[in-house]
């Protein structure tokens, strides 16, 4: 499994080679000695040296401005990082220490309640992560202790175990958080041309062990928007018909910086009652770089005070809810200058530019003829398509790697069981990606066409290798 990043064995063993004149006046030390790669080097060297050698490295990496795949920010304003810069050695845990920085991610709490429509913003109750991912475990063990608590009659016990309802399409995260807490997870599948969770479906999933449903606020499959309100609908029928209280948590980890900004008659949010939390990324849509996110909960009761750890730390009493502790105040400090920087009309305008560019290259797309769009990048600011019918030449896979030579890294997959059969490639737009930007993609991509309409058939073999979808 090489995420997790076994030894070196069968690897290349041959030392990091040094250029000369990386080191310092004697050029001959730097041909005769090489530190080892999969080692502690026996002796220090000069911090030059060892920047060039790591950079070097690091050339290989794919640009991040032309990374179409991913959803998370690789543009920041100079000021931004210079703050960063000035926080990177401050521990967010260390609240007692660090008072400020404890105090701007609260302020940063209460900012989103407001965002987010919180009946009482006074009562609502939140936290940073490293990231959305974080922040749904967080959620997802609310939900659990809230429902053991009302089922302590009963649980733990053979015929009581707890499971959460979601579509097929959810975030890998939440797969995880049902497999760490042993939790069933209960999917609605796709079907035909719906792409995302069905609200009536999902009420039929649920039972008395059910500790919740999942709705997602901009699926990444395709940018889609799942429909909390008729979620939250479905469920409110299946109370008055079973006497069922099933919560919702809405994963907006991209959705939630997007839709109260340039779709703000979308009820989605606390307006509904049944939201009994959300989750955001700090570093998708909410514009910062890697990684923060945010998790918050309705009220306080919809926290359970236990998951609360207080502890004596130096010197004061530091009430937490994460999975991690020590982690850098650097990213909660980039969050509140860009609450501040930008204010709701500075990010409506950022948000709909990024929209329209989306938009924008969603049709000029179509209109090449060649491809066929699944969805239009008129929710999030992102677009899946996949090859026309009659396009038999070549595939999706076909065009990911094509479009790789030239630097775009633009992810190719298949779809969830029940729609195993579609393939897509999907672009995400974010800020930073221009009008110029998408220009010069389209461009690319009409380059590539002549080419791949001329294959006798398409060239990938194995589509699972060859899949760029991971998060």
């Amino acid at each position: 499994m090489p995420p997790l990043h076994h030894g070196p064995h069968g690897r290349d063993e041959r030392p990091t080679a040094i250029n000369p004149f990386y080191g310092a006046a004697d050029p001959v030390s730097g041909m005769t000695e090489a530190p080892p790669k999969h080692r502690l080097p026996d002796n220090p060297m000069p911090p030059t040296t060892a920047y060039q050698l790591v950079r070097d490295e690091l050339m290989l990496d794919g640009n991040a401005r032309l990374n179409l795949a991913t959803f998370v920010t690789t543009w920041m304003e100079p000021q931004a990082g210079i703050l960063m810069g000035e926080c990177r050695d401050k521990n967010m845990i260390d609240k007692d220490e660090y008072p400020r920085t404890a105090e701007l991610e609260r302020r940063c709490v209460a900012m989103l309640a407001h965002l987010w429509n919180a009946p009482d913003p006074d009562d609502a109750v939140g936290c940073s992560t490293t990231g959305s991912s974080e922040a749904c475990m967080l959620a997802g063990m609310a939900l659990k202790r809230r429902w053991t608590k009302r089922n302590a009659d009963r649980y733990p016990s053979r015929n009581a175990r707890p499971n959460l309802v979601m579509g097929v399409n959810v975030q890998v995260c939440w797969e995880k958080f049902c497999n760490f807490w042993e939790v069933e997870a209960r999917q609605v599948p796709m079907s035909g041309d719906r792409y995302h969770l069905d609200p009536q479906a999902a009420a039929e999933l649920c039972d008395e062990n059910t500790i919740g449903v999942v709705g997602i606020l901009g699926s990444t499959f395709d940018g889609s928007y799942e429909p909390i309100a008729e979620l939250c609908a479905a469920l409110d029928t299946l109370q008055e018909k079973t006497g069922l209280d099933i919560p919702v948590h809405v994963d907006g980890a991209s959705g939630a910086m997007v839709a109260p900004f340039i779709d703000p008659d979308l009820v989605w949010d606390f307006r509904l009652p049944r939201v009994s939390s959300i989750n955001t990324s700090g570093h998708k849509y909410g514009l910062v770089y890697p990684g923060v996110g945010w998790a918050l909960w309705r009220t306080s009761d919809d926290l359970p005070e236990e998951l609360v750890f207080r502890v004596n730390y130096l010197g004061g009493d530091m009430p937490t809810f994460a999975l991690n502790f020590s982690r850098p105040g650097a990213q909660v400090v980039a969050q509140y200058y860009t609450f501040l920087r930008l204010g709701r009309e500075g990010y409506r305008a950022v948000q709909q530019s990024t929209r329209d560019v989306a938009r924008g290259l969603a049709e000029r797309v179509e209109a090449m003829g060649d491809f066929q769009l699944i969805t239009r990048g008129d929710q999030l600011p992102v677009f899946a398509f996949t090859t026309a019918p009659e396009v038999k030449a070549y595939d999706v896979f076909d065009v990911s790697r094509r479009l790789r030579e030239s630097g775009w890294l633009v992810p190719a997959y298949t779809f969830p069981p029940h729609r195993e059969d579609l393939a897509v490639l999907r672009v995400v737009c974010r800020n930073g990606f221009s009008a110029d930007l998408a220009a010069l993609f389209l461009a690319d991509l009409s380059r590539l066409l002549p080419e791949l309409r001329r294959q006798a058939h398409p060239l990938t073999r194995d589509k699972d290798a060859a899949t760029g979808f991971h998060h």
